[in-house]
């Protein structure tokens, strides 16, 4: 479940409804913190709780794991590997998937951050890396394996490549004494010409300056156009040997879309009613990342809190549509913007303010750990960020499954 199907339950729960939960994950999945479960600073169940946990104190509310292949709208039933299940009022809030532009090659040899699984896979990736560098003979190659390429330069590109980089200087290079960490490069790619884009200039000033100031390179107006085992190309012909590149230049909207009879938009994301309701079906929202919604002459961003407010509205919504009164149409209230960088560094655009450096940091962890779900989660994510902050030891430097060569 995501961040706005979560939301539109915890307003209908209690209320008179059946309300049915479906998602092919038993588990709500706090995707912001992927990265750090990636780059070995958290454990993969202190960002994920079950989702029959929270649904047992949401008075008639159940749940169903199943993969949701499409929508008879005309017939208001959902269609899942596990049956159809009727529906009076529909909230679809299925998220998005990595959008490659077309890339073959990058889709094929590029690591993203979408499912839990993918962080587990990417951290095991990165620390075999390096247990292959320390036997590699070959130094180009050993460098190659030590050689990190990041596309994007939004939240996730700029977290991660902090994140990644700090692994390396402060608990790789004590766990690898063989090897020289300070060849290792992380790479970060943007086809603009700043960082975090939707940010006020001097904030991206300020991480740009921050991230090679951590030895972070980074390569603004660069795009990759092709990718391999062992190398990325750059629209201007160079070539990066490397063995790790991850996406995350962009996202698109999820493959559920695609049986929706709706109009499409950028990303394929489906065009909205003001309301949030489907074109012709006032009974069916789409909300979050899947919804294309315009206000004050620009599309709604692909985020988080931009789900959480769709989903308490369609719950909302629904409550005002059954008590037959007038419901205004949606407007998200923008709270602001933030991103870290590392260890004390971090930037934050909020309440008409910019904030960076150590408060922008304590805002963003203050932030995070309110909105992780469960109380065991926020008290585990915050012992282990205490834990690197004093001693630069990330716990879980665990390889779980073997790579092929």
């Amino acid at each position: 479940m995501g961040f706005g199907g979560i939301r539109a339950a915890r307003v209908l729960a209690g209320k008179g409804f059946d309300v049915v939960l479906v998602d092919r994950n038993n588990y709500h999945l706090f995707q912001p913190l992927l990265y750090q479960v990636a780059t070995a600073g958290l454990e993969q169940e202190s960002i994920a709780h079950s989702v029959r946990a929270m649904a047992r104190s949401w008075p008639g509310t159940r749940f169903h794991l199943a993969e949701v292949n499409g929508v008879d709208l005309a017939a208001r039933e959902v269609r899942s590997a596990a049956g159809t299940i009727p529906y009076d009022y529909l909230v679809i809030g299925a998220g998005s998937v990595t959008n490659y532009f077309g890339l073959k090659s990058v889709e094929e040899h590029a690591f993203d951050l979408k499912e839990l699984a993918d962080a587990e896979t990417l951290r095991n990736h990165i620390l075999t890396a390096f247990e292959r560098a320390v036997v590699e003979p070959d130094p180009a190659r050993k460098r190659a394996l030590m050689t990190f390429v990041i596309v994007g330069g939004g939240p996730t590109g700029v977290e991660f490549a902090g994140a990644l980089i700090e692994l390396v200087h402060f608990v790789l290079a004590k766990d690898y004494p063989e090897l020289s960490t300070h060849a290792a490069r992380v790479v970060l790619v943007e086809a603009a010409d700043k960082l975090l884009a939707s940010m006020p200039e001097k904030l991206s000033v300020y991480t740009l300056k921050k991230l090679r100031s951590m030895s972070v390179e980074v390569l603004l107006n660069a795009r990759v156009v092709d990718a391999g085992p062992e190398r990325v190309a750059l629209h201007d012909g160079a070539v990066i040997p490397a063995h790790t590149l991850f996406w995350s230049a962009g996202v698109k909207a999820a493959t559920i879309a695609d049986s929706l009879d709706a109009t499409r938009a950028a990303g394929g994301r489906i065009a909205v009613e003001p309301d949030l309701t489907l074109p012709g079906h006032p009974e069916v929202f789409v909300i979050g990342d899947m919804s294309y919604l315009e206000q004050d002459g620009s599309a709604l961003p692909m985020t988080a809190p931009v789900a959480m407010q769709m989903g308490i509205y369609a719950g909302e919504a629904i409550l005002a549509k059954e008590r037959g009164i007038t419901f205004p149409s949606f407007r998200y209230r923008d709270k602001g913007s933030m991103a870290t960088i590392g260890r004390n560094a971090a930037v934050a655009s909020a309440f008409g303010m910019d904030f960076r450096g150590y408060p922008a940091w304590l805002i963003w962890l203050l932030l995070h750990l309110y909105y992780l779900i469960g109380f065991r989660n926020r008290i585990v994510v915050m012992l282990n960020w205490v834990w690197y902050y004093w001693f630069h030891e990330r716990q879980v430097r665990l390889i779980t499954r073997r790579e092929d060569k």
